[in-house]
């Protein structure tokens, strides 16, 4: 069935898969210390490219990772020219790229700013010599602001990472991080709580007991404080982990909670289009391995139902601070959405989880401590 989500792709997104070392917390797809790739991926990522056939205009275009930043400036900047050459950007187009700190020096940010990189998103995750430490990054606090000041002479649309709820922080070194970032007068902050994924130095050392957990009340506080602090120093919350000032929300980010279609590119990418979505291998070599052979990049793909799409829809604007706009959800899906969510909204509106005000259900200040859970209930 054919619906109103189903539009022209206007947004890309591009994965960088290199990093100098890999941190303890991170399951992202990336490769430490293996440069020697860098070169063959950049070929591998251009016969993947040129299955588009000619170039697309985009409305948002995305560089993550990894560290796209990590690249050799002659690297970067044939990334570059070849996401030009098949993504055009259309009038004020947000071109973002994810970077760190360490190596992101004046060559490159030239090199970003003179390919149209209007956008920088900035992994800060902390300014504590310790907390940084424990997380294993490779930069230091004092170093960040020379480097915000060095991205926002060419890019001034600039926002910061950070991290919440790691073992050892306490509510006052957080606040202290908050002050500091905020000092720095991004256009934007997001705040992650820390999780222990599968796979990760984190999670094994969780497991052999050489690593605590954030106590939960503690972590609970830690995002209270970003909710109140944050829109006291000017940010609008927009999302669960986001905060923008007036008119720089990120608009890529945006795409994929409006449920609408997007391109990926590279390993381990996603992709969705006309309720299909396909996942690219995650391994790096692989990825390389089948598109230099002329062998579909692709791992999984999924075709959702009607209502398997109106359900994940549910799930992601519930996630923007707005909510679900009730009559536009029908229009998009089909559906509606007191059909579907059953007894489930009329529990989590008495348990003050929920709320339903001017055609919008959305999640309440304590709604959102516990999102996953009352996500889990409308998938």
């Amino acid at each position: 069935m054919k619906t109103a989500l189903d539009t022209e792709r206007r947004s890309a997104y591009l994965h960088v898969p290199f990093c100098a070392h890999r941190c303890g917390y991170c399951d992202f797809t990336l490769v430490a210390r293996r440069d020697d790739l860098i070169d063959v991926y950049l070929e591998a990522l251009a016969i993947d490219l040129a299955k588009l056939e000619h170039p697309r205009e985009v409305d948002t275009l995305f560089f993550g990772g990894g560290t796209p930043t990590h690249l050799p400036a002659p690297q970067l900047e044939r990334l570059m020219l070849l996401s030009r050459r098949w993504f055009a950007p259309s009038p004020g187009a947000e071109i973002c790229v994810e970077a760190n700190p360490a190596g992101l020096d004046d060559t490159k940010v030239a090199i970003l700013a003179d390919a149209g990189v209007n956008r920088v998103s900035l992994g800060v995750q902390s300014f504590d010599a310790s907390v940084l430490e424990l997380l294993e990054r490779d930069h230091r606090g004092p170093e960040i602001p020379a480097v915000v000041e060095r991205v926002r002479r060419r890019i001034p649309n600039l926002g910061l990472d950070l991290i919440f709820g790691v073992p050892g922080q306490s509510i006052d070194l957080w606040k202290a991080t908050l002050t500091a970032a905020i000092a720095l007068e991004p256009t934007h902050l997001s705040t992650y709580g820390l999780t222990f994924e599968k796979g990760t130095a984190f999670q094994s050392r969780l497991n052999k007991g050489l690593l605590d957990r954030c106590d939960e009340e503690a972590e609970r506080q830690m995002y209270a404080l970003v909710m109140d602090e944050l829109p006291r120093a000017g940010f609008e919350q927009y999302e669960l982990s986001n905060f923008a000032r007036p008119g720089f929300r990120c608009r890529h980010n945006e795409v994929y909670w409006a449920g609408t279609p997007f391109f990926g590119f590279g390993p381990g990418a996603a992709r969705y289009a006309a309720g299909r979505r396909e996942l690219n291998h995650r391994s790096v070599t692989t990825w390389i391995n089948r598109v230099l052979a002329g062998q579909s990049p692709i791992a999984e793909s999924e075709e959702l139902s009607p209502e398997g799409r109106a359900r994940e829809l549910i799930m992601l604007n519930l996630r923007r601070c707005e909510g679900l706009a009730l009559a536009e959800f029908r229009e998009q899906t089909g559906f509606d959405f007191h059909g579907l969510a059953g007894d489930a909204l009329s529990r989590h509106l008495r348990q003050g989880l929920l709320e339903e005000r001017e055609g919008h259900i959305r999640l309440t200040r304590e709604g959102r401590f516990l999102a996953d859970t009352v996500f889990a209930e409308y998938v």
